[in-house]
């Protein structure tokens, strides 16, 4: 019964490690709407705001029309501070006397997992600006990728569109229908 109330005990902490960092990642991306608003950019989601035109040619190079770098160092920053919490969560759960080797086990996978994502996001994040965006912040959860990106004032069109979604389907495991893009654009 006391390894029962023990493993109980660790789960439930680590559901809340998890519940915080999904609200911790929704509350910023609901945030930097607002932020963005503030300094001067617009946020639209790729759902509500299609591609504007078909760009005609596949190797049609987006403008680079200066966006507010402080806000994609924000998010950049948000996504950081809410891994490390959860990974120095995990970390304690998985040096905890009381927790069983399946728990520490599942701790150090989501340890490795958090920091496969990191990595994976990173790499994303340079490919897409090697294909002359002006900047971006990639977040891969359980539920798909988002890519925030910078976007001229007329929007994203169906050639960058198309570009990002190679990007993510090639080098991951998600399928374009698990992508979500979100423009930011400048403040007309």
């Amino acid at each position: 019964m006391k390894t029962f109330k023990r493993n109980a005990v660790i789960i439930t902490v680590l559901l809340f490690v998890c519940v915080a960092a999904y609200l911790n990642w929704s509350y910023n991306k609901k945030n930097a709407a607002k932020d963005a608003a503030d300094t001067g950019a617009k946020i639209e989601s790729s759902e509500a705001a299609q591609p504007k035109s078909d760009g005609g040619d596949l190797f049609y190079m987006p403008k680079r029309e200066t966006v507010n770098s402080e806000f994609f160092s924000a998010a950049r920053l948000n996504r950081q501070q809410a891994r490390d919490a959860a990974a120095a969560t995990l970390a304690t759960i998985s040096k905890s006397e009381n927790a069983s080797e399946e728990m520490i086990q599942a701790a150090l996978a989501e340890i490795s997992k958090l920091a496969t994502d990191s990595v994976k996001e990173a790499e994303l994040e340079d490919l897409i600006k090697a294909k002359g965006f002006a900047d971006c912040v990639v977040y891969i959860s359980s539920d798909g990728v988002s890519v925030t990106v910078a976007a001229p004032p007329e929007g994203l069109s169906t050639a960058e569109v198309a570009k990002i979604t190679d990007i993510i389907v090639s080098h991951t495991d998600w399928k374009a229908m698990d992508l979500n893009i979100i423009e930011v654009k400048p403040e007309i």
